[in-house]
């Protein structure tokens, strides 16, 4: 799943420069799908309060990914050894520094800019880094406590604030107007593709132990 996903993104990432290529965008610059995506602009208009109410909500899966780093810290200490923190929490680790990389690397090379200029810059717009910083670091808050927690109630409840309030960033990064909707888009399969890959490994460092009792 995640390999296909990760494969979906790449060809996205590709169409977005292929199809439909038109200089709508900033001071003439080229953009994917120009029909689409100014329609959706025009559609939706700018919103400058929700663009700041979602950015200052980015400090909330900052949060999270601070709160399992110390977490993984405290291992760390106790056990005195890099080995003897849980794998998941060093897979989780990896998995922050994948979404990171991915967001400079779309930084330093730019496929679009945004619809509008930020405090007068132009700056990258795809994939969106709200929403591939929220899809990458919040559904990792569920699996956690999925499988940390006892309580039903307590997973249920953080499954359902996980999804509502990925829900909202999404959404409101999509209507804030600071992006096309193909930025969107990109950053959902992006971010689910990296999450996929990082539950496969997870369950790939899990099964090693139980094969080698068995092979013993």
């Amino acid at each position: 799943m995640g390999t296909a996903l990760l494969a979906a993104f790449a060809l996205w990432t590709a169409m977005v420069q292929l199809v439909d290529v038109r200089p709508v965008g900033q001071n003439g610059t080229n953009i994917g799908f120009a029909t689409f995506n100014t329609w959706f602009h025009g559609l939706t208009g700018v919103h400058m309060g929700i663009y700041a109410a979602t950015d200052w909500l980015d400090l909330v899966p900052v949060a999270v990914c601070l709160g399992f780093g110390a977490l993984g810290a405290a291992q760390l200490v106790r056990r005195r050894s890099l080995l003897g923190v849980d794998p998941d929490l060093l897979l989780l680790g990896v998995h922050y520094v994948a979404v990171a990389a991915a967001y400079l690397v779309f930084e330093a090379f730019p496929i679009n800019y945004r619809p509008i200029p930020i405090d007068g810059v132009m700056e990258a717009s795809y994939p969106s880094s709200t929403t591939l910083l929220v899809l990458g670091v919040m559904p990792t808050l569920a699996y956690q406590i999925a499988r940390r927690s006892k309580s039903i109630q307590a997973k249920v409840t953080v499954v359902a604030f996980v999804a509502a309030f990925s829900a909202l960033m999404v959404a409101g990064r999509l209507v804030s107007g600071v992006h096309w909707a193909t930025d969107i888009v990109g950053s959902i399969l992006l971010a689910a593709g990296l999450f996929a890959m990082y539950r496969y490994a997870v369950a790939r460092a899990e099964a090693r132990p139980s094969s080698a009792r068995s092979e013993g």
